[in-house]
């Protein structure tokens, strides 16, 4: 019996550690979910500017007025962003974490990205590559022998556009050299604390809008452009194709950090219901010790007599 109140008494203090340290995570986690939240809801007013204002180029058939030209080696070339080719072979970039300890966010993503792989292409690797930034990703993928194009560890838990730049400008040179010839970036997209949605966004090539509501039916048709349509494409264009990649990245991390805490919260939370039940099982075990030690001293003086 001592030994086993013992053995209580060690899983309650392991237990209250583990609930410290997962408790100053979930801290931690939120600290920096209050932070990106705050950029992430400032950087999307820009982004969606900028969408905006592409949608309204291509409404106005600014691309047409663009010569698309073969071999060009920048790419940043609008060739190379606004030429639709043959589809032979799909890029997908997806978002993970580098780190566990974050609950279901990363089995959404990758559970998602395989049933695209099976329901479109029906188990044929060599219709799609994928460009994996996280390390959890890296390694789901490597070990299911599927082709990794690109892959990136390490990103900033509070990403800056100085950190995606290299990003960019490497899937664009493998866009550029005829690696694949569209793009889709996949992630988590954060809805509030504890809901997170999966989406798949077209990258590239950039296509001109097919659709139009009412509200923009009146924006015109020609615009007149200075110094030309493709300078001012040229300025607009790889901002937008930052800002899609940066918005993906803020996004993701944002609903990294609020799965997190998520996930720390509920191991906090089961911590200590667990040592208030190995406390009422040490108490009640303390108890049957003391009332046998009882019961034989009784008997011990019972048999004196």
């Amino acid at each position: 019996m001592a030994e086993s109140l013992m053995d209580i008494k060690r899983r309650i203090s392991s237990t209250k550690k583990t609930g410290q340290i997962t408790r100053a995570m979930q801290m931690v986690s939120g600290a920096k979910l209050s932070r990106i939240e705050k950029k992430s809801i400032a950087y999307q007013l820009y982004a969606k500017k900028v969408e905006d204002i592409i949608r309204h180029l291509t409404m106005g058939n600014l691309f047409k007025e663009i010569p698309v030209t073969e071999n060009s080696s920048d790419p940043w070339s609008l060739n190379n962003l606004l030429k639709v080719r043959e589809v032979k072979k799909t890029a997908y970039v997806v978002l993970t974490s580098d780190r566990g300890l974050v609950g279901g966010y990363n089995s959404n993503i990758l559970k998602a990205m395989m049933d695209t792989f099976r329901t479109k292409y029906h188990s044929d690797k060599s219709k799609f590559t994928v460009i994996s930034l996280g390390n959890t990703g890296t390694e789901f993928f490597k070990a299911r022998g599927i082709d990794i194009s690109y892959e990136y560890r390490g990103l900033p838990d509070i990403p800056t556009v100085k950190d995606v730049t290299p990003i960019v400008k490497t899937i664009l040179q493998l866009y550029q050299a005829g690696t694949f010839d569209e793009i889709y970036i996949c992630h988590n997209h954060h809805v509030n604390s504890l809901v997170s949605k999966f989406t798949s966004d077209k990258l590239l090539p950039l296509e001109q809008a097919k659709d139009s509501t009412h509200e923009e039916e009146h924006i015109a048709s020609e615009y007149i452009t200075d110094p030309s349509p493709e300078a001012v494409l040229s300025a607009i264009v790889p901002q937008y194709i930052e800002s899609l990649i940066f918005g993906a990245m803020m996004d993701a991390k944002t609903a990294e950090h609020a799965a997190s805490v998520t996930a720390m919260k509920s191991a906090t939370d089961n911590a200590d219901e667990l040592i208030s039940d190995l406390s009422l099982h040490y108490n009640r075990a303390r108890q049957a010790q003391i009332t046998t030690e009882i019961t034989e001293i009784v008997g011990g003086a019972a048999a004196l007599e």
